[in-house]
Order: structure tokens, then C-alpha cells, then sequence
């Protein structure tokens, strides 16, 4: 026997950025601002945002949105952001000399950034032919109710 299911379309793209030399906490605060806006509101925005970290992000917005338009052959006008993540890299370690002998260290910290874009206008589903097992049924078992049976119980 055959069986129709219907199966939401895959419409996100992502782009990820590892290893950028930008702390964690400077990149959330930009990522925070894009998050949940289109794809041309979030160029704009990050193009007047007076940030160093904004120029890599850009760069993974608009390389997200090419996935999307390579890879879906999607529309720039239909993209929406929907995720945005940054999560701590490593941490490169370097020590500067002192006066009297000592170290100092210095500490150069990195971050991975995900960007997802999807496309809103191929929210549609696509159809799924699957064989139905037949040797499973399933079977919906009805138990009588113990509080509703029938009988109403007046005091007087």
C-alpha cells in the first residue's frame, strides 16, 4: 500500500565564519541587532554601524545570501535572517617582555559566527511516496470514563 506524506522544503542556508579575530562579546552585540530582520535591512544596517567587528559579518551576510541564491537560485528581495550565532574560538597566547624579568600576556581571542538565511517565498511543502508498513496497526484503545457515567448524584 502506498502512503502520501508531506514534507516541509529545505529553505536555509547558512555561511560560518571560524576562527575571525574578534572577541565573542563584541560580535554578539552587532548580531543582536541583524537577527530576525531581511536580508537588505541587515546590509544597511551594518554598513552604518561604526564597529570593526561589522565588516566580517557583513561579509558572512552577503555570503550567505549567495549560497542561497546558488544554491536555491532564491531571490536577495525574499531572504529573511533567522538564526545568528557567535561562539567562542581559540585564544592565541603571546607574552611580551617586562621590566625586571617578568611577562606580560597577551591574550588574542577569536569567534565562529553562523549566519541563516531563509527564503521566505519557498515556504511550501513537497510530497513524500512512502510504503506503509503493514505489519504495524495502529489501534486507539477507548476506556470507559469513570467520572462521566451517566449518573448524577443529587443531595438533598
Amino acid at each position: 500500500m502506498l502512503m502520501l506524506r508531506q514534507r516541509k522544503k529545505k529553505t536555509e542556508v547558512y555561511a560560518l565564519g571560524r576562527h575571525i579575530s574578534i572577541s565573542a562579546d563584541k560580535a554578539r552585540r552587532i548580531i543582536d541587532q541583524i537577527r530576525g530582520r531581511s536580508y537588505e535591512e541587515t546590509l544597511m544596517i551594518l554598513e552604518l554601524m561604526p564597529y570593526r567587528a561589522c565588516y566580517p559579518i557583513f561579509k558572512l551576510v552577503y555570503s550567505a545570501a549567495a549560497n542561497a541564491a546558488s544554491n536555491m537560485g532564491s531571490n536577495e528581495a525574499n531572504l529573511v535572517i533567522t538564526k545568528a550565532e557567535v561562539n567562542e574560538g581559540t585564544i592565541a597566547k603571546k607574552f611580551k617582555p617586562k621590566a625586571r624579568g617578568r611577562s606580560y600576556a597577551i591574550k588574542r581571542t577569536t569567534c565562529h559566527i553562523t549566519i541563516v538565511v531563509k527564503d521566505i517565498s519557498l515556504d511550501e511543502y513537497e510530497e513524500i511516496y512512502a510504503f506503509k508498513n503493514t505489519r504495524w496497526k495502529k489501534t486507539t484503545m477507548i476506556f470507559p470514563d469513570v467520572y462521566s457515567s451517566g449518573v448524577v448524584w443529587d443531595k438533598k
